[in-house]
């Protein structure tokens, strides 16, 4: 409940707002993305959600767990499928669209800002991401 947004989605019954929902599921896409191609480009947006459909309330103090599978890949678009589920429950599910590509792609003077950004996502990865099995000091090093 100590969520700002708690207060006000939805007064009484607060629960987790579909759009932070989709957005997680964005996020481990983008991920996903960035890790199977070794970070070649800077930035991984959402370019279009399909199919997004909600099956469960997700209540504070529950974890929701997501997952994305790679479907398909062009040149600079990614699709994904992906859940997100508390306790093996269905919560969220949708087909992502995730566009791939470089600021350099557009303005070429912008290929040292690509470098640092790759290089940020690659520090990042390595502190979110853990091999199974693997403690948080394994994970470091």
């Amino acid at each position: 409940m100590a969520e700002e947004y708690l207060a006000d989605h939805f007064p009484g019954f607060p629960v987790m707002p579909g759009v932070l929902m989709l957005e997680a599921m964005t996020q481990v896409g983008a991920w996903l993305v960035r890790a199977s191609e070794d970070f070649e480009h800077s930035m991984v947006v959402l370019k279009e959600a399909r199919n997004v459909k909600y099956g469960h309330f997700v209540e504070p103090g529950q974890t929701l767990e997501v997952t994305a599978e790679l479907i398909s890949q062009t040149d600079h678009e990614t699709v994904l499928k992906a859940r997100g589920s508390v306790n093996g429950r269905t919560t969220v599910g949708a087909r992502l669209v995730l566009e791939r590509y470089n600021l350099s792609d557009e303005n070429p003077a912008l290929a040292k800002t690509d470098e640092v950004v790759r290089e940020k996502m690659r520090e990042l990865f390595a502190l979110l991401w853990r091999a199974e099995g693997q403690g948080v000091e394994s994970a470091a090093q």
